[in-house]
């Protein structure tokens, strides 16, 4: 593809050579530059691109984009530049997301793309989005924290939201699949570092704001700030769809041109639910007036599951249908799964590693069985906010019968000096039914041995992760591989 096409509308000016030369490949990472690769040098938050101009020339690349002319005439002071086409850019980051949909062929504008932002619920939402539209026989992707799929097949995904060139690949590759729709995680992070730029929306999801990220953005206005730009941005023939129960939801919309789809569980919108019964086998809702069971549980989950139905019924899917699928879904794993063991004792598995997660799952567990022992085990991760630490030992003492902090992703922070900050959260109450047990593994088997008959054990913050990281060391660690050892033991 000429580079000409490529740079259209990307913020580029060429500074050297010509825009008429043939690209190859477009990378942001040097080693993966081959002859006749395009090289975009993006100041990043680790390292800076621009450090890499040289070895990317060396290498074969025909063209450069920049935006620290400094960095890089001192790259190219002693290198050749015959064949080579220099690019000026405003923002490498922004113009690197252009550039990726260009040399796609712009794949988000062939198919449905539906982006959901928010604290919670993202995972759940877009995973039972592409489930649900697969069972009603359509093709569909999903860009998710879990997974990537192309239709049914399936890959690991690194990050919530993925690079551009990624995100462009994936969207190419379902376009090419005949994929009619994609179900896209949007995160905070993504937006502010310009990942999804030039990306066409067709319906954005708002589902809530909490207490996250906080280590990144530093203040909740800016993680706010952050969330609400996905809306800003979207175009006018796009659907902004909101829960208005949070009370940033029409703060999300007030300035998108897209038209505006409210939801609630609580008070008069366009699409409204309610949860008439509930037990750790499914709950009955009421959605838009027609009762629909399903297997998932938890207020949290009747709001996931109304933002699906929202979604699919304002693209122009049958209600009825809808409804009937939605009953079929399962849950997205690590996200409120039972195991059920000896002593009538069930373990719950779920990912919350915010405080307003905990509190949902806690609320859901307790109110599903209200006379059953409640066990909270969880940690914090490492080199994230601390903020909300000792916020989620007040809401854990709260809501738990007994306490088991332990160890999550510490990272490069010392296990005992993050559960020192979970410990400060408590009162003296709250400490003395607490255990504080640094090896997660052993943690986990003592919550099982202590529990009484028909306890509830929650094990909070890992989810569908089957690693752990300590240090710089990824792990191996499956939690229901682990339950499930313990569980053949007794």
């Amino acid at each position: 593809m000429k580079l000409e096409r490529i740079i259209k509308d990307s913020g580029c000016t060429v500074t050297y050579g010509s825009a008429n030369v043939e690209i190859d490949s477009v990378c942001n990472d040097s080693r993966k530059v081959t002859y006749g690769s395009l090289f975009v040098a993006v100041k990043g938050f680790a390292t800076d691109g621009h450090e890499y101009i040289s070895r990317a020339v060396g290498k074969g690349a025909r063209a450069i984009v920049y935006e620290d002319q400094q960095a890089l005439d001192f790259q190219l002071a002693a290198m050749e530049k015959d064949g080579l086409t220099l690019v000026k850019a405003e923002s490498s980051r922004h113009a690197l997301a252009i550039i990726a949909a260009n040399f796609h062929d712009n794949p988000s504008e062939k198919l449905t793309l539906v982006g959901i932002t928010g604290t919670n619920g993202k995972t759940t939402t877009v995973t039972l989005l592409h489930r649900m539209y697969t069972r009603m026989g359509y093709s569909c992707g999903l860009l998710s924290t879990i997974a990537n799929y192309v239709g049914t097949k399936g890959t690991e995904a690194v990050n919530t939201t993925s690079d551009p060139l990624t995100i462009n690949s994936l969207l190419d590759e379902m376009v090419k699949a005949g994929c009619g729709y994609c179900f896209m995680e949007v995160s905070s992070i993504g937006v502010e570092q310009e990942r999804i730029a030039g990306l066409k929306f067709k319906a954005g999801i708002f589902s809530n704001l909490t207490h996250d990220h906080l280590d990144y953005h530093k203040t909740f206005a800016e993680y706010l700030r952050c969330k609400k730009l996905f809306f800003d941005n979207l175009p006018k023939d796009a659907y902004a769809i909101t829960n208005i129960d949070d009370r940033n939801g029409m703060v999300m919309v007030q300035n998108t041109k897209a038209q505006v789809v409210t939801y609630s569980c609580r008070s008069l919108a366009d699409h409204t639910c309610r949860v008439i019964e509930q037990s750790f086998d499914g709950m009955l809702l009421k959605m838009d007036g027609t009762e629909s069971w399903s297997c998932l549980i938890g207020q949290h989950n009747a709001y996931n599951l109304l933002a699906i139905y929202t979604t699919a019924v304002t693209l122009g899917a049958d209600p009825q249908e809808v409804l009937v699928a939605l009953s079929t879904l399962r849950p997205a794993p690590g996200r409120l799964e039972n195991i059920k063991g000896p002593k009538d004792i069930s373990v719950i598995i779920d990912y919350a590693h915010t405080p307003d997660a905990l509190e949902n799952v806690l609320k859901t567990l307790r109110e599903i069985a209200p006379d059953r022992e409640l066990v909270c085990l969880f940690g914090c991760g490492g080199d994230r906010d601390r903020s909300k630490r000792p916020e989620m030992a007040q809401i854990a003492q709260k809501l738990a019968d007994r306490i088991i902090v332990t160890s999550d992703n510490s990272r490069t922070e010392k296990t005992a000096d993050i559960m020192a900050d979970i410990k400060s959260g408590m009162d003296t109450a709250g400490r003395a039914r607490s255990l504080f047990i640094e090896d997660r593994e052993e943690a986990i088997r003592t919550a099982v041995m202590i529990a009484s008959q028909g306890a509830t054990i929650l094990l909070a913050g890992k989810g569908h992760e089957t690693y752990q990281i300590i240090g710089t060391e990824k792990r191996h660690f499956d939690e229901k591989e682990i339950v499930n050892e313990i569980f053949s033991t007794f």
